[in-house]
């Protein structure tokens, strides 16, 4: 089992330093899910919950959290990210009763280390938005699964970790709606 990075030769907390590794394109994939009541996600879905468009802000917070990653974890990098998406997808009432909405970010940028951190932080700021917008009117919704499903670049190149959205559509069979979100497996892209 490889070393922790983050202590010194005495046990103490430090900032890994990347200076020596070469900047690179990278791209981080991460995915959750928050479980809910059937009526919640209908308040949802139709766009009527008390505090407005839920996934609409939910999305802005995501995007928000992935750029302020280095300030909540604190020996994270700063990073200067060149691209964050956050998209939904809505599971509908499977069998079991459970129904939700899934999360995905896609988080990249040039640079020396990866983008992990920010896209599990975006998934999860997102997540918590929803729950925020919702609890007064269900407080027993659970958020489930937050995991990094793919990384691109840097030394290990490409790994797909797990399945992303279609993992969790999986765990939730029922109606699925797309709320912004691409289905395939994400390219990184190039700058013109």
């Amino acid at each position: 089992m490889p070393a922790l990075t983050h202590f010194d030769a005495h046990g103490q907390a430090l900032m890994v330093d990347v200076a020596a590794k070469p900047a690179t394109h990278r791209t981080a994939i991460a995915s959750g899910r928050i479980d809910m009541l059937p009526e919640t996600l209908e308040l949802i879905r139709a766009g009527t919950a008390k505090k407005g468009d839920v996934l609409g802000i939910a999305r802005i917070a995501g995007i928000q959290g992935a750029k302020k990653t280095s300030d909540l974890i604190p020996l994270c990098h700063p990073l200067a990210l060149t691209h964050v998406a956050v998209d939904f997808v809505i599971s509908g009432v499977n069998e079991s009763g459970v129904c939700g909405v899934c999360c995905r970010a896609t988080v990249e940028t040039v640079g020396p280390t990866g983008v992990e951190m920010e896209a599990l932080t975006a998934v999860q700021l997102a997540l918590l938005t929803i729950f925020d917008m919702c609890k007064a009117v269900d407080r027993g919704m659970s958020i489930h699964d937050v995991r990094v499903s793919e990384k691109h670049g840097g030394k290990s190149g490409q790994r797909d970790l797990l399945l992303g959205l279609q993992g969790l559509e999986g765990r939730a069979p029922g109606i699925v709606e797309s709320f912004g979100a691409s289905h395939s497996s994400i390219k990184p892209r190039h700058a013109d």
